[in-house]
């Protein structure tokens, strides 16, 4: 009889014992709470211990933890207006102080409450700020700005906000259009500028290129006209030495010359007197001598 009450109560005996005993692991911290209240912390990994059916364990993460903000709309000192979001990393410092402010929602309700933090803290730091600083790769100290605001506020929740980043700066929706329509305008305006300075540059280029023939063909035909001039110096030299060795030769030659010119057409007519010196190398000896017999007999007047 003993036996079979013995039996039981050791169960219940080890039921009780294990639910006394938790792990937490390395990457979690815990609470141990009694009808709400907290009643120990655990934030070493290994085994643990509560009161069965008294106390209840809360895991909570130790790990970093991520948190990316909704796009928020604000106004630039410049009154341009831009679309930014953030990314931020934070850590559970404070399990009672979490506790407190998160409830029984845990690291849930601890993103809501840091990306309203976030969502606050970001206009009040760029609203002073202009876009240049914004839009510029070295914008560390906007964002450390971020971050100490962010710090503050989070020490309220028992977190620590690690590093803040802005991920997203864009221009709203319905400013894209028209910005991408002034730098298409921009743009064109650009491009005919360079086409306008294009096009004086060929008129240049053009101009000169014209000027050059110009003066290369002046310059051509000035030396021509010296070479042409100078060829007929030594022509006429010539003929006048050839004229000088032998007269009645170079006489003979030119009559020749000039019957050749004068008597080139198929139906040439020459009229001229028929003692005229043009033909006097065109006269037979016969004939000639006949003239001047003629000439001699004719009695004189």
């Amino acid at each position: 009889m003993r036996a079979i009450y013995l039996i039981p109560a050791a169960v219940v005996v080890l039921v009780l014992i294990l639910s006394s005993v938790f792990i937490v692991d390395e990457r979690k911290k815990a609470l141990i709470l009694q009808f709400g209240q907290v009643m120990q912390v655990k934030e070493t990994p290994g085994l643990g211990f509560k009161v069965p059916l008294l106390q209840d364990v809360v895991l909570y993460e130790d790990r970093i933890l991520g948190l990316q903000t909704q796009p928020i709309e604000v106004t630039l000192l410049s009154d341009r207006r831009l679309v930014v979001d953030a990314f931020a990393r934070w850590r559970i410092v404070n399990l009672v102080e979490f506790r407190q402010s998160v409830g029984t929602a845990g690291e849930e309700r601890a993103q809501q409450l840091l990306g309203n933090i976030l969502s606050q803290a970001i206009p009040e730091v760029l609203g002073n700020s202009t876009q240049e600083q914004v839009l510029s790769q070295d914008r560390a100290g906007l964002m450390n700005q971020i971050l100490a605001i962010a710090k503050r506020e989070g020490q309220a929740l028992g977190v620590d906000v690690i590093d803040v980043r802005l991920t997203r700066t864009d221009l709203p929706e319905q400013n894209l259009e028209a910005t991408f329509a002034r730098m298409r305008a921009e743009r064109d305006r650009e491009a005919a500028d360079e086409k306008a300075r294009g096009g004086e540059a060929a008129q240049r280029v053009r101009a000169a290129a014209d000027r050059t023939v110009v003066e290369l063909t002046s310059d051509a035909r000035r030396q021509a006209e010296v070479i042409r001039g100078e060829a007929d110096a030594e022509r006429n030299r010539i003929l006048a030495e050839a004229f000088a060795r032998d007269p009645e030769f170079f006489s003979f030659i030119r009559s020749l010359t000039a019957y050749e010119v004068s008597l080139k057409g198929a139906n040439s007519s020459i009229v001229m007197q028929p003692d005229s010196e043009f033909f006097n190398y065109l006269r037979s000896e016969r004939g000639a001598a006949a003239d001047a017999a003629a000439g001699a007999a004719a009695p004189s007047p």
